[in-house]
């Protein structure tokens, strides 16, 4: 998902395809002339995103496009390179760790500059991270990731000089350098935004970088600075005159000068711009394979694939008992199902999951288990998972109290047909196709699905404040290190969405469950023995497979087209086709 799964974004949500008749358009039909660059024009590269960005502040950014265009503006301290694993200096050029692993001095490049020239230094790296990072009056994921401990204190960071930064850690934090990979944002433009607030009593930071403010105003460390916006049409970003990187390597990076995000909202159309020639890369879907695989020769283009994708596809019941306006956020029937866990691992043994896979993925997918990626080394391949068995969902609904009447329809004890809606996003066509299967494999066992699309940004404003769902089918990007989603585990986490705190929630409800979770998680990023560590996340992966707060659906295989006319990729799942998008080059 997405179109640069860059790791500088710690958090992402995903997308979706389905087969039509016009996906039959023969290749012979494409404009040849599309394939064809202009010799005179500087290289660029041209890909599609699903919808247009929320903002231009990635720190508040709740969206995969808004977070997207903060990992091409925004550099960190440090990178992972998503092949080896290896953690690698970025804006710091070193680091050097205590005897007891908690003070970390990162040594700056020196020379860094911000694309309007000013100087990037110590300054910069403190005022994000205390500031911003570590303000409680930003919500951000960054906050939770960087709680260290039970405590759950903070690091303390301070200024050494303009090339060093120390930060003091309360215990030992195994995942540390690699969170220091979160983008870095300049004191200079927004420093008066995070001291002052509008007349609405909130940060004027929470406001900066909206959608009309214009390109130029918004600096950048990374290889790209934004040059464009047009609603609904397209993102256009241009090479950072002032890219760090170039000086390190001694070359004019990045070798690609223009890159082009259109927008749009349609996988099937995506597909056919993309076999016109419009488009250089394109997410493969499993359902499209087969048709692709067959034009690389004509289309002048490969598919590269990464094995299984790095993230986790899912579907997830609201649990939240809370209440909104003296309201609860959902009906106390539909909670008492939810919060039910022979409800959820029924509902788990009621999908198919092969069937999924089969039909919808091509046989080019493996049921998913855990929540926590296969490639990932905290991975514990003894979990189970639940293979499909309507009988056994049944026995554990009856188990439960519900009923069955002649029909085979599902009642609750107190009389009232099981039923519920399922969200996901409108335009993510593998995942509508998903959506309608579950809705026909829960009928099976008595539940009525009532499956509806909505618009993306709609449904992250159903799960970041209305409450005003029961259930919905979504993605979320992972990675090697577990702690990067401890923001989906953390009980006040900004993306802990199956049981989200929001400002006015009342009475909410903590199970002893997901506080055993989120504690799991703090042993887990504090101790350093790897094996010990590993040891920590199987509990936790375990526990969630109980649990069922997230119930995981299928893995598809990680591909994408690409044209031959782009060279030096290095696919990975992990990292996807543009990780080092600066490096890479495109031939005439």
């Amino acid at each position: 998902m997405g179109l640069l799964n860059s790791l500088r974004t710690l958090v992402t949500k995903c997308l979706i395809l389905i087969w039509v008749t016009v996906l039959l358009i023969p290749l012979t039909a494409c404009n040849p002339a599309a394939l064809t660059a202009n010799p005179n024009q500087p290289p660029e590269l041209v890909m599609t995103i699903l919808s247009d960005p929320k903002t231009f502040n990635p720190v508040i950014a709740t969206d995969e496009t808004s977070s997207s265009v903060g990992g091409m503006l925004f550099d960190g301290l440090t990178t992972q390179n998503p092949i080896t694993g290896e953690v690698k200096p970025a804006l710091a050029k070193s680091w050097s760790i205590s005897d007891d692993n908690l003070e970390i001095v990162y040594t700056l490049r020196p020379n860094l500059q911000w694309s309007d020239g000013y100087p990037l230094t110590a300054d910069d790296v403190v005022f994000t991270y205390n500031q911003i990072y570590l303000n409680p009056d930003i919500p951000t994921g960054m906050r939770d990731i960087l709680k260290i401990g039970q405590s759950e204190g903070f690091p303390e960071i301070i200024k050494i000089n303009d090339l060093q930064v120390k930060f003091t850690i309360p215990e030992p934090f195994a995942p540390f350098l690699e969170v220091t990979g979160a983008s870095i944002y300049p004191a200079h433009i927004l420093r008066e935004t995070v001291e002052q607030k509008g007349k609405d009593g909130n940060l004027k930071f929470l406001s900066t970088w909206s959608l009309d403010t214009p390109p130029e105003n918004i600096v950048a460390s990374s290889a790209y600075k934004l040059k464009s916006y047009a609603t609904s049409e397209r993102l256009v970003f241009e090479a950072n005159p002032n890219y760090w990187k170039k000086e390190v390597v001694n070359e004019p990076l990045p070798y690609i000068k223009r890159v082009i995000w259109e927008i749009v909202e349609s996988t099937d159309t995506s597909l056919v711009q993309f076999r016109s020639g419009s488009l250089d890369s394109l997410s493969v879907s499993p359902e499209y394979f087969s048709l692709l695989k067959k034009e690389e020769k004509k289309g002048n283009f490969r598919i590269e694939e990464g094995g299984e994708v790095y993230s986790m596809t899912f579907i997830a019941f609201n649990l939240n008992q809370g209440k909104k306006n003296g309201k609860p956020v959902i009906s106390p029937n539909k909670s008492d199902w939810f919060n039910n866990v022979n409800f959820r691992q029924a509902v788990s043994y009621g999908i198919n999951r092969d069937r999924m896979i089969k039909n919808i993925f091509r046989g080019l997918g493996a049921p998913q288990n855990s929540f926590m990626p296969k490639q990932s080394p905290f991975y514990d391949a003894s979990i189970e998972g639940y293979p499909y068995n309507p009988e056994k969902a049944k026995q554990l609904l009856l188990e439960a109290g519900f009923k069955y009447n002649k029909q085979g329809q599902l009642f609750d004890q107190k009389g009232d047909r099981v039923s519920f809606t399922l969200n996901t996003n409108t335009g993510n066509t593998i995942r509508e196709a998903m959506g309608n299967q579950i809705e026909e494999d829960l009928a099976t066992i008595g539940i009525k699905v009532n499956f509806r699309t909505v618009n993306f940004n709609v449904l992250i404003g159903k799960l970041d404040n209305t409450l005003d769902w029961d259930c919905i089918l979504l993605g979320f990007t992972g990675g090697n290190e577990p702690n990067n989603g401890y923001n989906l585990w953390a009980v006040d986490g900004n993306s802990h969405l199956f049981n989200q705190n929001v400002p006015d929630l009342k009475d909410r409800k903590i199970a002893d469950w997901e506080s055993e979770i989120a504690r799991l998680y703090i042993e887990g990023a504090r101790e350093l023995d790897r094996k010990k560590r590993k040891a920590t996340y199987s509990q936790v992966q375990q526990l969630v497979s109980e649990q069922l707060p997230v119930i995981c659906l299928v893995n598809p295989y990680s591909m994408a087209a690409i044209r031959n006319k782009i060279k030096g990729v290095e696919y990975s799942a992990l990292g996807g086709a543009f990780w080092n998008l600066e490096e890479l080059k495109i031939t005439k």
